[in-house]
C-alpha cells in the first residue's frame, strides 16, 4: 500500500506521505507537524493521530517513541452555551 493511501489523521485527511514529507523538510516535533498539517486539531483533538505521528517521528529520528515529546494540550478556558451565543447575536441585530 502506498504512503499516500495510508491515512494518519482522519479528521484532517492527512496521509502518511504528508507526515513523511514534513519530516524530510526538517519538521521533527509533534508541535511542528501540527502547525504545518493541522493534525490533532480536528474533532478528536489528536486522540487517534498523535500517537501515530509520535511513532513516525521516533522511527525517522531513530529514537524511542517515549522520548519524542507529545503535543501540548490546550483545553478551553471556559465553555460557551448556545444560549449565550444566540443572545449576543440578537443584541447585534438590534444595534444595526
Amino acid at each position: 500500500m502506498s504512503k499516500k493511501d495510508i491515512i494518519i489523521c482522519r479528521c484532517e485527511d492527512i496521509s502518511l506521505q504528508d507526515v513523511h514529507d514534513c519530516l524530510e523538510s526538517g519538521y521533527t516535533t509533534v508541535e511542528d507537524i501540527k502547525r504545518i498539517l493541522r493534525v490533532g486539531m480536528g474533532p478528536c483533538q489528536g486522540q487517534t493521530c498523535s500517537h501515530l505521528i509520535q511513532a513516525e517521528i521516533a522511527k525517522f529520528l531513530g529514537m524511542r517513541k517515549e522520548d519524542v515529546l507529545f503535543q501540548k494540550t490546550r483545553p478551553l478556558v471556559t465553555g460557551v452555551s448556545l444560549e449565550a451565543i444566540a443572545k449576543q447575536a440578537l443584541k447585534g441585530e438590534e444595534n444595526e
